[in-house]
C-alpha cells in the first residue's frame, strides 16, 4: 500500500525491499503486494466475479481461520508485526527485531489522518480487507482449514489502519462500507476484488454493483497481486 502524496493512493506496492529484522521467508516490500496488469484490470476482474446470495453466518467463529496472526510464512515474526513493519514508518522494536513497539501511519489510508502507533494502545488495527466473516458467508465455509488460515494471514488481505475508523467497518463488504477517505476508495475496492479473485470467493449482486460503481470512477485502476500461497503449511490447525 504505497501512498502517493497529492492525489492517487495506490493500494499496495510490492514486496521488493526486505522488511527489517526478519529471517529467510520474510515478508518483503515497502508496503504490500504489487499492482499488476493492464489499466482497467480491477474493473474487469470485478465484473468477472461470481455472483451468489450471501450464505448464513451459521458456524462462523474466528477460530475457524486458525490462531490469530499465525506465522504462516515461517519468518519467525507473527503476521501482525509483519504488517506493522510493512505499513508503518520510523518503526521501533522491543525485545528483538520482530515486535513493533512504535511507528507512524502517515497517512492512515481509511481516514487520511496521521496516526502514531504505540504498542498496547489500540490506535492501529490490522484490518482484513475482506472480512473473515464476509468470506465465510461467500465460500470460505466450504474450504479446507489450510485455505482459511492462508486467507487470514495473507498480506494481500491485510492493511494497517486507524482503529476507530476500522471498527465502523465491521464485516461489511463494498455494498455496505467503503473508507471515508475518498481518495483511497479505488485502491481499497481493487484490493477486495483481488482477494476475492485469488481465493475464488463470490460476491452478492449488490456488492458487485457497488464495486463497479467505485471502479468506474478510476477506469485505469490496476489489480493488486502477490501475497502468500492460498494454502497454509500443514502444521497449522484451525477448529
Amino acid at each position: 500500500m504505497t501512498r502517493l502524496r497529492g492525489g492517487t493512493i495506490t493500494v499496495v506496492a510490492v514486496m521488493a525491499v526486505a522488511v527489517t529484522g526478519c529471517k529467510n521467508g520474510q515478508i518483503t516490500g515497502s508496503s504490500g503486494p504489487r499492482e499488476t496488469g493492464r489499466g482497467g484490470a480491477a474493473l474487469a476482474a470485478a465484473d468477472a466475479l461470481t455472483v451468489k446470495g450471501r450464505a448464513p453466518k451459521t458456524g462462523y467463529a474466528r477460530e475457524r481461520f486458525g490462531t490469530a496472526w499465525a506465522d504462516t510464512d515461517s519468518n519467525s515474526c507473527d503476521t501482525r508485526d509483519d504488517i506493522l513493519k510493512r505499513d508503518l514508518k520510523e518503526v521501533k522494536f522491543t525485545g528483538g527485531t520482530c515486535k513493533v513497539s512504535y511507528g507512524l501511519l502517515e497517512p492512515d489510508p481509511y481516514s487520511g489522518k496521521d496516526i502514531t502507533y504505540r504498542r498496547g494502545r489500540s490506535q492501529v488495527d490490522i484490518d482484513h480487507v475482506v472480512a473473515l466473516s464476509d468470506a465465510w458467508q461467500k465460500g470460505a465455509k466450504y474450504w479446507t482449514a489450510g485455505k482459511r488460515i492462508a486467507l487470514a494471514n495473507d498480506p494481500l488481505n491485510l492493511i494497517a489502519v486507524d482503529a476507530s475508523t476500522n471498527r465502523g467497518k465491521g464485516d461489511g463488504d463494498t455494498a455496505t462500507w467503503v473508507p471515508p477517505n475518498k481518495s483511497y476508495r479505488c485502491s481499497y475496492v481493487a484490493a477486495q476484488v483481488a482477494v476475492k479473485k485469488k481465493y475464488e470467493l463470490w460476491v452478492t449482486a449488490a456488492e458487485k454493483a457497488a464495486m463497479k460503481k467505485v471502479l468506474a470512477t478510476c477506469p485505469d485502476q490496476k489489480l493488486p497481486s502477490g501475497g502468500n500461497p492460498t494454502e497454509a503449511p500443514k502444521r497449522f490447525r484451525a477448529r
